[in-house]
């Protein structure tokens, strides 16, 4: 199917089962679930998706099983990230086989280096399938920094290589995309707790992790934002607007914030586990919250779940 690279795309969350095997059965009902509250596609195997703990096998049984589950409603998109180019290269073609409509391309896990040998490594990815791709700048988490020059760069030639996830966490980058490449890119915000700065900016998209718990509040407020952005905004209707973005963003954005920080995904998928909507299950290295970290969060979530905004009608 097309690809779009706008609205709400979840980072789905890999669901474990009690004996540590991934729980298809809950993975293919979690993602039609945030589907149906208005999410525009979903990216599988990402940092949120733990994909570093996963095999390649794991990987493409966890394409297959959403692949099967989307049945075309929505577009796939298949995070692409290995220890060598070779194996990445062999996942993205096995992800255009599986049916993705998209790759979310990453630098290797573990190397970090210098422009040249990163360039080529994402090069060989994006030149792997005919799949639209989006580049994953995430310098905090992989060491690596596609800066905009460098994005420009690999723009001008690969021609599939169509959108970027910016999650540097520097709001100007968004801008400075923009200054570069006009609208050649679309720019997803990659970072839960700048979403609303983001689409000032001019990101038209949103890789979101906080949407496993809460699709119907993430879509909401990416929604609102956008049209608070928007300078075709009637000025009588600026005020109310602004006034409701800034009303859900002020009660969601200490659970944003959830998103940045090292134990993220336990901390998501804790959420998920308070909303009754997943299990807090992590695979090794990683472990559940423990002591007063957890009791910190849950208390954090009750409070925020309390004061819940009643869904529109």
């Amino acid at each position: 199917m097309s690809m779009t690279w706008t609205g709400v795309m979840p980072a789905i969350t890999t669901p474990f089962a009690a004996d540590g095997e991934v729980d298809h059965d809950f993975l293919a009902s979690h993602a039609l679930w945030m589907v149906e509250a208005g999410c525009t596609g979903i990216v599988a195997l990402g940092s949120l998706g733990e994909a570093a703990t996963l095999s390649v096998p794991e990987k493409l049984d966890v394409l297959r099983t959403l692949a099967k589950a989307l049945d075309g409603r929505v577009p796939l998109v298949a995070g692409i990230a290995a220890l060598s180019t070779d194996e990445a290269c062999g996942l993205a073609q096995a992800a255009a086989e599986v049916g993705c409509a998209g790759l979310m391309v990453l630098p290797p896990y573990v190397y970090s280096t210098d422009w040249r040998e990163m360039r080529a490594h994402v090069a060989a990815v994006i030149q792997a399938t005919d799949l639209p791709c989006m580049l994953y700048n995430n310098p905090i988490a992989y060491r690596t920094d596609f800066r905009p020059e460098h994005i420009e760069e690999l723009a001008q030639a690969h021609s599939n290589l169509v959108a970027v996830k910016e999650s540097s966490a520097d709001i100007r980058r968004i801008a400075a995309i923009r200054h570069r490449l006009g609208n050649r890119l679309a720019i997803l915000v990659g970072v839960d707790d700048i979403i609303v700065e983001g689409i000032a900016a001019g990101a038209t998209g949103w890789v979101a992790g906080l949407v496993n718990a809460m699709p119907v509040e993430s879509v909401r407020l990416f929604d609102l934002a956008l049209r608070a952005s928007s300078p075709d905004l009637p000025p009588a209707a600026q005020a109310p607007v602004r006034a409701e973005v800034d009303s859900l963003y002020a009660w969601f954005h200490a659970l944003l914030t959830l998103d940045t920080v090292p134990k993220f995904v336990q901390l998501i998928k804790l959420v998920q586990q308070q909303v009754g909507h997943g299990h807090e299950r992590v695979r090794a290295p990683r472990l559940v919250l423990e002591g007063a970290e957890r009791e910190q969060a849950l208390a954090l979530i009750a409070e925020k779940l309390a004061l819940r905004p009643r869904p529109r009608a």
